[in-house]
């Protein structure tokens, strides 16, 4: 056989191998290895074994600052931060139509500020709004579907996980892609509070007036926002001043986020522990799938796929834009089936070159690539945030959580739609950058 037929009998492989249940860092590893094994002998498949894991976990400098950012939303969830923010924002917004589910977007994009996760995001934010909403007498449909959106922003607004695996992947800066996702995360956050008014105004039945507050109660509630204030300002004005890499924006994050929950005096032993135990086991998962994700990008590389991939597209004989229509498309399809990370880390190998040879910027691509992948979030049948919405809110079906997710998509199409057609969106504050 020859090395691109095994590389798709590779892939074939890879798929079954997910869909029979097997973890995807596993899946990536033995269809890395074995396939690898298969053209380059044994002896360099276990050379591989061998200095991928040391280089993945202790070589690698920049995937240093995952756990550190981890630990920061972890300790940041366990000091109350997330509860109180809901309850600043809902302050603000609670008496208009559909006012906590729009207080429900403003709390998950400070959450997402600290957190760098869509579904923890969502599952902090879901335990904190939907008994709200439900005791206001808001729809289920309506209530579910703003959590599990609104999760999703949680990999959009910097510091997020997504973008730092991409950076390394491409080899992209890091601080350029947090840079470059600040403004395109916070016009998601508007477009999805202006969809909740355009529903509500529609049917005020589905997310009812909350009580007003008075003036003073609004400008006090204001001091609960001090440490998202402090710990978004030490990552990003670290980063866009360049006082300190990604790597040490997450060590300072880690650290500030740290002296906060000491500070409020709302940080138990418990919490403590809960937090380091969370953060070891989140990077421990991702640090797995990145090595997996390494081997195989090594035995698609000696199969020569990507660049076939990109060559048979570049005969396609379209325009740049086409082009770029049909790998979001297929970026679309994919995020039905599949969990974004596993999106990413499969495909970035195959589409590298193409974009690199259509001249597109890599920081915008990043940024497009983590919203395509946002979308596949809240999209049937696989929808990780709606699976863990669903959780939380046990008594409402898959069904009704998805019919409400459709004016997010609309939404979605919309902002996506934006950004393709004006870069400069996502590119204007990194062009700024000292």
């Amino acid at each position: 056989m020859t090395p691109p037929e095994v590389g798709l009998i590779g892939i074939g492989v890879m798929l079954i191998l997910l869909f029979s249940g097997i973890p995807i860092a596993f899946a990536m590893a033995i269809v890395g290895f074995v396939g690898f094994a298969y053209l380059q002998g044994w002896d360099n498949a276990l050379f591989q074994i061998r200095t991928v894991p040391f280089s993945t976990f202790f070589m690698s400098y920049t995937m240093t600052c995952i756990p550190m950012f981890v630990l920061m939303g972890e300790l940041a969830f366990h000091s109350g931060i997330s509860e109180e923010l809901y309850e600043t924002v809902n302050d603000w917004l609670g008496h208009l139509p559909g006012g906590l589910a729009m207080a429900t977007i403003g709390a998950c994009s400070g959450f997402a500020a600290v957190c760098g996760s869509s579904t923890a995001t969502a599952a902090t934010m879901g335990s904190v709004a939907l008994p709200e909403m439900r005791r206001y007498g808001y729809s289920k449909r309506l209530a579910t579907a703003t959590v599990a959106a609104g999760g999703t922003l949680g990999i959009l607004i910097p510091p997020s996980v997504l973008m730092i695996i991409y950076g390394v992947m491409t080899e992209t800066s890091i601080s350029k892609l947090f840079i470059a996702g600040f403004i395109p995360g916070i016009l998601q956050a508007g477009f999805y509070i202006l969809t909740i008014y355009i529903i509500c105004a529609q049917n005020p039945a589905l997310g009812p007036r909350g009580p007003k507050t008075s003036w003073s109660k609004k400008i006090s509630s204001l001091s609960a926002t001090w440490p998202v204030i402090i710990l978004f300002g030490t990552v990003m004005g670290g980063l866009y001043f360049g006082v300190f890499t990604p790597t040490e924006a997450g060590g300072a994050a880690a650290f500030a986020s740290f002296c906060i929950a000491l500070g409020r005096r709302k940080l138990t032993w418990k919490g403590l522990v809960s937090s380091l135990f969370s953060t070891v086991q989140i990077a421990a998962f991702l640090f797995f799938i990145v090595m997996g994700a390494t081997l195989l990008s090594y035995f698609l590389a000696v199969t020569r796929l990507p660049d076939m991939l990109a060559n048979f597209i570049t005969q396609l004989g379209l325009n740049r834009y086409a082009m770029m229509a049909i790998i979001i498309a297929m970026y679309l399809v994919l995020g039905c089936f599949m969990e974004g990370l596993s999106i990413m880390l499969v495909t970035i190998p195959f589409f590298l070159p193409l974009i690199l040879s259509l001249g597109y910027d890599l920081i915008w691509f990043g940024i497009i690539i983590v919203r395509i992948v946002e979308i596949g979030l809240i999209t049937p049948p696989v929808g990780i945030n709606v699976f863990v919405i669903k959780g939380v809110a046990k008594d409402t079906s898959m069904y009704t959580i998805f019919r409400g997710i459709i004016p997010f998509l609309i939404s979605d199409i919309i902002h996506v739609s934006l950004l393709l057609f004006f870069p400069q969106i996502a590119l204007m504050l990194t062009r700024l950058m000292m």
